[in-house]
């Protein structure tokens, strides 16, 4: 598959993500409002945001809706800096061999609080599986472009794992230690399974889910970290598929029908998987995880578009 192809179809697919699910919008003729209260944050310079001086649009820039044109109207400047708006909007993970980490967090904890500390948990395990993976392309002879788009993600996925765990304290969680046993050497073949696996189906699969989130997520904090985090994660998605087509390229004919067997499992488990998951109305509306019924449809789309033969 021409893996500029996952571009478009992430493009299409996202088209049916709502925007702010569940606040009121109905005939698009009409905007709704939405009420930011912005208490005042500290800086690493030392000073405070928002500032005395900050703007209106400003302040809606990092605060409101990315994906809305948006009108916005400062209500209220309190004394101790928090700041009231009202806007008006129209409606309109690649695991690594070896971890033996659950990532659960133990005790009571927000369901909000486990969501990110499980995520913040398997974006730092996929570091050392982007650092692996630039090693053995580097040990195989793949172009050196394919090792170093595989290190600038492993330090993206740094940055994203230090995002996660930033939301997770926010709703009260710690983050899991991750745990991973050590590498070892492996074939050509047991590298492109893992890839084939890992990353043209589950980390594609991710950015999707990411994207909805971005999309979605009714918390303005959460839309603002899962967007740079989406576009990231649709470019290691990316990767995965240039990794496929220069391995199959080295392969032999039975290796390559065993990736394409792979990416089918890989697949299917995640029907399976998907089907048994019911994120609640909270996770589903505040933080903008898809629903069962909406993951049903990333994964049809997914299917269609690039596994075709999966579907025989």
């Amino acid at each position: 598959m021409n893996h500029k192809k996952l571009r478009v179809v992430f493009t299409r697919l996202l088209l049916a993500a709502p925007v702010l699910p569940l606040l009121g919008c109905g005939d698009n003729s009409e905007p709704f409002m939405i009420t930011y209260t912005v208490a005042p944050q500290s800086q690493p310079d030392g000073g405070v945001w928002p500032g005395p001086g900050a703007t209106c649009d400003e302040i809606c820039e990092r605060v409101a809706c990315q994906y809305s044109e948006e009108k916005c109207e400062l209500k209220e400047r309190r004394p101790d800096g928090t700041v009231i708006l009202e806007c008006s909007s129209w409606c309109d993970g690649r695991r690594p061999e070896g971890l033996v980490s659950p990532g659960r967090v133990a005790g009571s904890v927000s369901e909000l609080g486990a969501l990110f500390a499980l995520k913040a948990h398997l974006e730092a395990a996929s570091v050392p599986a982007f650092e692996r993976l630039a090693r053995e392309l580097e040990a195989h002879g793949a172009p050196a472009e394919l090792v170093r788009a595989a290190l600038r993600s492993a330090r993206e996925e740094v940055g994203h794992a230090r995002a996660m765990e930033a939301l997770a304290r926010h709703h009260g969680a710690s983050i899991p230690e991750v745990v991973v046993e050590p590498f070892t050497s492996r074939s050509l073949e047991a590298m492109a399974l893992e890839n084939a696996e890992e990353g043209c189906v589950r980390e594609a699969l991710g950015a999707l889910m990411a994207g909805w989130q971005a999309r979605s997520a009714r918390d303005a904090e959460i839309r603002r970290v899962m967007e740079p985090i989406a576009e990231d994660e649709l470019r290691h998605a990316e990767l995965s598929w240039e990794i496929d087509a220069w391995a199959s390229s080295q392969l032999g004919a039975s290796a390559k029908e065993r990736l394409h067997e792979a990416r089918v499992e890989a697949l299917r488990t995640l029907r399976r998987d998907m089907e048994a998951n019911h994120p609640s109305e909270e996770l589903v509306v505040r933080a903008g995880v898809p629903s069962r019924e909406a993951t049903r449809m990333l994964l049809n789309g997914l299917a269609e578009m690039v596994f075709p033969p999966a579907l025989a």
